[in-house]
Order: structure tokens, then C-alpha cells, then sequence
């Protein structure tokens, strides 16, 4: 018996992609890279003064090619200032900060978020509160707090004021909040924990995401903070890295830019270097999820 297959369409395919469909995917990706050289080009500049002399750094039209002039300018600047020193000063106060600031900030935050107490919102609200005053208006009390304390000239004024900040507190509690359910400081309580071991064994491991982006954040403030360390440190060999640099300034205004920008570039290398060898644990934490 035949069939009469005039009436019958033939069954479609799946439909073949539109010839402009990746028109917008490779718009956003220029867009990405234009920002992204928007992005490096202080850098890149950075790397071009440094490289060059200081008759090139005023040069129109500028040059826009590294010189060769680096390790010139280095050698002035190692001249100049005690920068290996500076270097070892930086990073004990930025670790020492890191340190005690991650500990005790993600401690609060968790006491805050997960542990019920009379006046807590309160207590919260205040000290979210201190982050309205400015920074300049509390230099003048604290210097003279720190001037009675006898920590003038000493690292103690650079690790101490930040190690509980308000910043801090509201970062930990509000990770805290999302990434330990009641549920969990229950069990421990059940199971006979305490405060600290509730923060140790359930807290810490739940919050290692905020705890290392708070961290990285904390050694980059720390490492690049100028004003306070400028005002508490009067002795060259405890000066940081910001504050030996700035050294370089010469007398009656006689600034050698070059030489001022290839120390800026070695003192930036360190956070450059952090942030390379951290960012992929990072960035797998703040997906992954943290709490087992």
C-alpha cells in the first residue's frame, strides 16, 4: 500500500545558531579588555617613569616605552634610603596586624552573629557607629593616649588600633550570619563546647573565605598606610616602606621622579606577588562552600 507523502512535511532539525549570535559575546569580551587596560595602564605608566630618567619623565610627548634606566634608579634609591630595612619593618607590622586583626575581628563577628547576649544589637549598633567619625578626628587623643602608653617610636601603634576595627566586625558578623546556622552552635553546645572551642572547631572553618579576603585586605592597608606611621615613628630604622620613601623628596623640592617611581614600583611588588600566589585559593573559597 502507498502512501501519499505530498501533505507530509519533512521533520526539522535543530535550529541552526544566528549568524550574529556571537556579536554580543565578543563585544562584552572587548569591553572586558578595554577596562582591563584601563585598569593597567597606572601600572604600565608606573613601569615607564621608573625605567626612565627624570628629564624623560617630563618629556611631551611622553614616551610610552620602558627605558633602561631601572637599575640606576634603584641603586639612588638603595643609596638614598635604608629600603632592606624598611622592607623587614613593613612586613612584621603588616603580618602582626593580619595576624591579630583576622583573630580577634572574626572571633567578634562571630560572637556577634551567633551568640545571644543582653544589649547585643545595641553593643553592635555603637560600634558600627565609629565608622561616621572621620580619621583625622581622633589622631590628635590617640597620639596622646599612645605618648602616656609609651609606645611612641615603637610597632605597637601600627598592629594595636586596627586589630578590632569596626570594618572588621561587620565583615565577620555578617559572613557569619549566612555560613553558620544556629543548628550547628546547638550541636556544639549539646556536645559540651565552650566559646572558643564553638569558634575553633565550627566557626574558623566555616569562615575561611572572610577570614583570608579580610586578611589580604588587612596586609594592604597595613603595608601601604603612610600618615600613622609618619606620625608615631621618629627613628629611620623603624621607618615602613611608605614612610622611607618618602624620604626621597630631597631638599627645597628637588624631586627626582624616577627615582621616587622605581621605589614606589619595589614597594608595590610585595602586594603584586601576595596577590598571585592567593588569588586562586581565594577565589575557589568564596564559592565553595564552607560549611561541613
Amino acid at each position: 500500500m502507498s502512501l501519499d507523502m505530498a501533505g507530509v512535511r519533512p521533520a526539522r532539525g535543530p535550529a541552526a545558531p544566528a549568524r550574529g549570535g556571537r556579536r554580543p559575546q565578543a563585544g562584552k569580551h572587548l569591553a572586558l579588555i578595554c577596562i582591563a587596560l584601563v585598569g593597567l595602564f597606572p601600572f604600565y605608566w608606573l613601569v615607564v617613569m621608573a625605567t626612565s630618567t627624570s628629564g624623560e619623565v617630563f618629556r611631551f610627548p611622553p614616551r610610552m616605552i620602558p627605558g633602561s634606566r631601572f637599575l640606576d634608579n634603584l641603586g639612588q634609591v638603595a643609596n638614598a634610603v635604608p629600603l632592606d630595612t624598611a622592607f623587614g619593618n613593613s612586613l612584621i607590622v603588616a603580618l602582626c596586624a593580619v595576624v591579630l586583626a583576622t583573630f580577634l575581628c572574626s572571633l567578634g563577628g562571630f560572637v556577634f552573629a551567633r551568640m545571644r547576649f543582653p544589649g547585643r544589637g545595641k553593643l553592635f549598633g555603637f560600634v558600627l557607629a565609629t565608622l561616621v567619625f572621620p580619621t583625622g578626628v581622633s589622631l590628635a587623643p590617640t597620639l596622646e593616649i599612645y605618648s602616656h602608653l609609651g609606645w611612641i617610636n615603637t610597632f605597637l601603634p601600627l598592629i594595636v588600633p586596627g586589630a578590632a576595627s569596626a570594618f572588621g566586625l561587620f565583615w565577620m558578623r555578617q559572613y557569619a550570619l549566612s555560613a553558620i546556622p544556629y543548628e550547628l552552635i546547638e550541636a556544639s553546645t549539646l556536645d559540651g563546647c565552650g566559646l572558643l572551642r564553638t569558634y575553633w572547631h565550627v566557626a574558623l572553618p566555616a569562615m575561611r573565605p572572610a577570614i583570608a579576603s579580610f586578611g589580604i585586605f588587612t596586609f594592604m592597608w597595613s603595608w601601604n598606610d603612610y600618615l600613622w606611621p609618619l606620625l608615631v615613628l621618629n627613628d629611620p630604622e623603624k621607618y615602613t616602606v611608605p614612610v622611607a620613601l618618602a624620604q626621597l623628596k630631597g631638599t627645597y623640592g628637588n624631586i627626582d621622579y624616577s627615582v621616587v617611581m622605581a621605589g614606589t614600583l619595589v614597594g608595590a611588588v610585595p602586594l603584586l606577588v601576595l596577590f598571585l600566589f592567593v588569588r586562586k585559593w581565594i577565589f575557589s573559597n568564596m564559592v565553595a562552600g564552607a560549611v561541613k
